[in-house]
């Protein structure tokens, strides 16, 4: 470690400052580099420059599965969706010279506000927690409404079966991190291809719109920024709209979920109303119960094997939180529920 190495972070600061005074202009003043809660597959830091104070997100060191860890992708969406109805942080540059901190990674605004991550949202009144969610709606719903084309985003993914190409590649990830046999993986890695719904659309997906993945601002139900854009790509939006709504049927033990609350007490929508407000506000006249299983089966795999990857990078000791071993964990939870998901949709 050299001398101006920040002990427990792993980036020198000083090569660091002087980057950012080549690359953003002003004096290479002395920074202060801080990890910040989350961020478990891209490492997030609170950077400080005299008063200027950046988020910088690399790549973890280490080996790395390929295609994850994707911060250029991260800097390109957010950049090309700035000014649209979707609130992004600004990004201001990115360094894919691996000789500054030892890997890729960007800068942005740092946004003062809320990052919340219990669901339940404790200590937050009924009727906020109530337009809390219409807030997650509307942005989601706002994202999903951006023509890729309009905002230079056409090349972003391939256009058209998006979930076929999902389950590959996240069946090749699982497999590629596995470290233990989980009966529930094998038997979704063969029956998702063969019961993909016909119906298929490509919109811009964020791939992980969850509560603790944007910023609300301090004190009004607004979300001032959305974050981790890492698996984002083209794809089908009711896929990522399930995604989100996984936390109606998720327990809080298994991973952040609703499930076992009183949402009438707590001021939260059902998630019947939460995907009626969804489709009122794309236009979308429904979507049939078979398809909304299946792409919550989908989604529970794929959380499954994100948490696989975790857990993987946690005994080979390149995961990015400590708590990775935890996260690792619930890959087998989140699996049984995917299939427990499947066995009711062909019952």
């Amino acid at each position: 470690m050299s001398g101006t190495e920040v002990a427990g972070v792993g980036i020198d600061a000083a090569r660091l400052g002087g980057w950012i005074a080549a690359t953003l202009g002003g004096a290479a003043a002395p920074v202060q580099v801080v990890r910040l809660k989350g961020g478990q597959s891209n490492p997030t830091y609170l950077v400080t420059r005299g008063r200027d104070r950046y988020v910088l997100r690399r790549k973890p060191s280490g080996a790395l599965v390929p295609s994850a860890h994707a911060v250029d992708r991260e800097y390109r969406v957010m950049a090309a969706l700035a000014g649209s109805d979707v609130p992004v942080a600004r990004v201001h540059a990115l360094c894919e010279d691996d000789s500054v901190i030892g890997t890729a990674f960007y800068l942005m605004e740092f946004v003062e506000g809320r990052v919340l991550w219990d669901p339940a949202l404790p200590g937050v009144n009924a009727a906020e927690r109530g337009r809390m969610y219409d807030e997650l709606n509307r942005v989601i719903a706002a994202l999903h409404a951006v023509d890729p084309g309009a905002v230079g985003l056409t090349d972003y993914g391939r256009r058209g079966e998006y979930i076929v190409r999902q389950v590959t590649r996240w069946s090749r990830q699982y497999q590629a991190s596995r470290t233990e046999d989980i009966d529930a993986m094998d038997r979704l890695i063969a029956w998702l291809p063969e019961h993909v719904p016909a119906d298929d659309e490509t919109r811009i997906v964020h791939g992980d719109y969850r509560l603790d993945n944007v910023i609300f601002h301090p004190s009004e139900p607004r979300i001032l920024a959305v974050l981790d854009w890492e698996l984002s790509t083209l794809g089908h939006p009711l896929a990522d709209f399930a995604y989100h709504c996984m936390v109606w049927r998720v327990e809080p033990g298994v991973f952040r979920g609703l499930a076992g609350h009183d949402l009438g007490m707590l001021g939260i929508p059902t998630e019947a109303e939460h995907v009626a407000a969804y489709c009122r506000r794309t236009a979308r006249p429904g979507i049939t119960m078979r398809d909304w299983e299946y792409y919550m089966a989908f989604n529970m795999f794929r959380l499954a094997a994100i948490m696989q990857g975790i857990m993987a990078r946690a005994l080979s000791g390149t995961a990015a939180g400590s708590e990775a071993l935890e996260m690792g964990r619930r890959a087998r939870p989140l699996a049984e529920l995917a299939w427990r998901q499947v066995e009711r949709l062909q019952s």
